[in-house]
């Protein structure tokens, strides 16, 4: 029985290292960035959501949103 190619060269590549698999900024998120990420328009309403949703939540806040 003959092996499938593209499984014989995954096989021989080593294992992408966890720490270039992920990116993200290790600053807090501002609550603009929240806006922007949830889709929603740049509004005082909006922006004051994103405040108190950072302060509930923290930078979970825009992982949540973020695919």
């Amino acid at each position: 029985m003959s092996q499938d190619p593209a499984s014989a060269s995954a096989a021989q590549e080593p294992v992408t290292p966890d720490h270039l698999l992920h990116t993200g900024s290790s600053d807090d998120p501002s609550p603009e960035d929240l806006v922007l990420a949830s889709g929603r328009d740049m509004t005082p309403e909006n922006l004051e959501w994103a405040r108190r949703t950072i302060e509930a939540e923290g930078r979970s806040a825009l992982d949540k949103r973020l695919p």
